[in-house]
This record gives structure tokens, sequence and C-alpha cells, in this order.
């Protein structure tokens, strides 16, 4: 069993092999197995690269059995739009709560690949260390990029609100921030995904907040929404 303590270099060729070995087609019971031992794994520790070129968001929808999935790149000096990859899958795994990862993770993970960056920051739709078993969405993702990813939610999945902290029930630790989107009001929920620490997510996530959350989570979201009513309106064209 890997611990949280388990020797860097250790844990680095462990990440490696899970990269490559991440299952797609496995039932909820071997997922929350899986979350367990791949959970030890993330890092927050690891400072963000000097060179750091891009950020990307990415987001995802549904439509009848498949799963669409788009990714957008903004530069990380001024947030100009780069790429934008928009992919569709089967959906292959059912929707259960705290498994978001096995139902999204791989046609997200097409989706970031397809925009062929390197040196970036990914933030993603979805919960990261603020998870039940601390391996959420972002994590998913982010062991499975290797790159420094960051989970930003909507909604409180687990743990209890201290001022503009979330807290592990368990332990006390802070699991994730929150921040108050500008003109909007509503709240986030900001917490590490992989190779990032909590304060250089918040950090980052700020660096490109509009009252609709982060632009590159924002971006992603108007693509795949938009992509989702081309296909609709396409089929009730044809049909």
């Amino acid at each position: 069993m890997w611990t949280a303590n388990s020797d860097p270099k250790l844990k680095d060729q462990k990440a490696a092999e899970m990269q490559a070995s991440i299952p797609t087609r496995i039932t909820p019971t071997q997922a929350i197995r899986l979350q367990q031992r791949l959970a030890p794994l993330v890092d927050q520790t690891s400072p963000l690269p000097e060179n750091l070129a891009a950020l990307v968001g990415c987001d995802a929808a549904y439509l009848k059995g498949t799963t669409l999935a788009a990714a957008v790149s903004v530069r990380y000096d001024n947030l100009s739009v780069q790429r934008i990859k928009v992919i569709a899958g089967r959906t292959t795994f059912p929707y259960v709560p705290g498994l978001l990862a096995f139902r999204e993770g791989p046609a997200l993970l097409r989706a970031i690949r397809a925009l062929r960056r390197s040196l970036y920051v990914c933030m993603v739709d979805g919960h990261g260390l603020s998870h039940p078993r601390r391996f959420g969405l972002a994590c998913f993702i982010g062991l499975a990029l290797n790159q420094p990813t960051i989970g930003v939610a909507k909604s409180l999945l687990c743990g209890s609100v201290d001022g503009n902290r979330v807290l592990d029930v368990s332990d006390g630790s802070t699991i994730a921030e929150l921040i108050t989107l500008p003109g909007s009001g509503k709240t986030i929920y900001v917490s590490v995904g992989h190779k990032i620490s909590l304060n250089d997510a918040v950090g980052v996530v700020r660096r490109c907040l509009t009252p609709h959350g982060p632009l590159p989570i924002r971006l992603a979201h108007e693509e795949v929404t938009k992509r989702r009513w081309q296909i609709k309106r396409s089929n009730q064209a044809s049909s």
C-alpha cells in the first residue's frame, strides 16, 4: 500500500505506470478501490514552472450516450485563446456521485491531449482533493497528464466550511479554498488536482477569474455547449 510518505522516486515511478494503465471500463466498486490506491500519489508541493506558457480549461456534456469534451488553451501572459479542441466519444461509465472521473475523464483527456500543449496548468470543472477519497476528477486528469492541475467546482462535495477554507472533517486539514466570483457573488471551490500547491492553485484561478468562473473553463463550457446544440439541431433536422 502506498502512503503519503513513500519515497518520492518510487511515487514518481508508480505514477508513471498508472498514467498508461488507468482503465476506462471498470465497475463502480473497482473504481472506488482504484481511487483509494491512487490518492497517495497526488503531489501537493511542486512549484509552478518558471516558463509557464499556457492555461488549459476543460469541460464535458452529454447527449444520448455520447460524451462531448472540450479543451481550450489560453496564453498565460495575456489570456488570449490559442487552441480549441472538441471531441465526442461513447459514454461507458454510469453516473455515480464521487466517480465523475471515470465517466468524464477519458474524453477530457483526449481533448486536452489533442491541444498538443506543454508547460501548462490544467483547470478542470470538478473537484480535486476535496473529495471523499481525496481523488476527484482533477486528480485523475492531473495524474494521467503529469501536469499541474486544479479542481474548480461549483458546489461542496465533502468537508466543512470554515471561513474561506474547506476542512477535512477527519483530520482538520485544508482540502479546498472558497473564492467569490466578481460581480455575481457566487462561490467556487478550488482544490489541488496534482503537481501544485493549494496556494498556487488559488493564485492561478484568481489570475483568470471572470463573473462566470476561470476563463479557460468558461470558454470550454461554451464550446461544448455549442457543439451539443449543433448536434441536437442536426438530429432534429434529419428526423
